[in-house]
């Protein structure tokens, strides 16, 4: 009970930029959220999808590994499906190269927006937090100094003690919201290129596979 009444009471007298920040905080942590649970969605183990359409696709069975694909929502599986669809339109040749890759191109295309969607909020919302805290903080030692100017002299250094004290309680909430969202974004864009890496890496193996296959 008495750490959230601290709480309330760090809240309170941190003054009306507590609550901007306070919004920041919810914005990000919903940010945050929703691309963990779509990144963990969008993330499979690109090993494990390849030795199971690997024997497909050298015995030609292209409906066999598209329906392998069809059964995760994953982004790979579904770069790997579309390259698999242009394979049925016709027997790949090494002349046929280019195309293919400008296919599974195109289809990465389709898929990156979604992995990179409002990512690059995160760290536009710490700065601003960060920078809300430190004008609450200026915002809030000029009336400090304002009160002092026509206080009784004898309690000059109190008020300005306590007024300065006050007036920390932005900058460190606005840190306290920013640090964890650029540590959350640095977590999800790296997240965020592994699963691109995987994308890359398996869209060369399907190239390889299909245009030297007889």
């Amino acid at each position: 009970m008495g750490v959230i009444l601290g709480i309330i009471g760090f809240f309170k007298a941190g003054g009306v930029f507590m609550f901007p920040i306070m919004l920041i905080l919810a914005l990000g942590t919903a940010i945050i959220i929703e691309r963990y649970k779509f990144l963990k969605k969008a993330w499979t183990d690109g090993n494990v999808l390849w030795n199971k359409i690997e024997s497909n696709i050298k015995a030609n069975r292209l409906d066999d590994a598209i329906k392998e694909c069809s059964l995760s929502e994953a982004a790979l599986p579904m770069v790997l499906s579309a390259g698999l669809e242009k394979a049925k339109t016709g027997k790949l040749t090494r002349g046929s190269r280019e195309d293919m890759e400008n296919h599974l191109e195109e289809a990465m295309l389709n898929v990156m927006p979604q992995l990179e969607q409002r990512t690059h909020y995160l760290p536009t919302l710490a700065n601003v937090s960060t920078l809300l805290g430190l004008l609450g903080t200026i915002i809030g030692l000029i009336q400090s100094f304002q009160s002092i100017a026509v206080a009784d002299p004898s309690q000059k250094a109190f008020l300005l003690a306590q007024g300065v004290s006050v007036a920390m309680n932005t900058t460190a909430f606005g840190l306290i919201v920013a640090i964890p969202i650029m540590l959350c974004y640095a977590y999800i864009q790296s997240r965020t290129i592994k699963i691109v890496d995987t994308l890359d890496a398996y869209s060369i193996k399907l190239i390889n596979i299909l245009t030297t296959s007889e």
